[in-house]
């Protein structure tokens, strides 16, 4: 995957302890790992692909454009880090190229031909399941 790599150096990690059931060690270990990355700080990403973060993945955007990542999935630290890291990078490669611009098309005669045939024929259907109203 040609994913897009952000230096250790960008991000800063935090931590606690992780919510949930776990028995006597979760009382005594902080293995949740919360990430926050300067987003317009950084060098990885141009701003258009910024934008695109953004208004993509706004729940995860913070105020001052600092993106927040946290990760409780396994027991210890280093592999919530890594998640942490893996789950932005994913982010960041859905979001590297624009997408295409939608160009507006006419429908072919014979679609439209065939979307009238159908229509005319369940217009028929109906009206042969109503009652006759002649009384002659």
């Amino acid at each position: 995957m040609d994913g897009i790599k952000v230096p250790i150096k960008e991000l800063n990690f935090s931590f606690s302890r992780s919510s949930g059931a776990g028995g006597q060690n979760i009382n005594k270990v902080n293995s949740k790992a919360t990430l926050r990355w300067n987003l317009a700080a950084s060098k990885v990403c141009s701003k258009a692909m910024a934008e695109r973060f953004i208004s993509k993945f706004s729940r995860y955007v913070l105020e001052d454009d600092i993106v927040m990542i946290s990760s409780q999935r396994f027991r210890n630290q280093a592999r919530n880090i890594a998640d942490c890291i893996e789950k932005l990078e994913v982010m960041l490669t859905s979001v590297k190229k624009a997408p295409k611009k939608r160009r507006a098309t006419k429908p072919t005669r014979a679609s439209v031909e065939k979307r009238l045939k159908v229509k005319k024929g369940k217009s028929q259907l109906k009206k042969n399941r109503r009652k006759s109203t002649d009384y002659e």
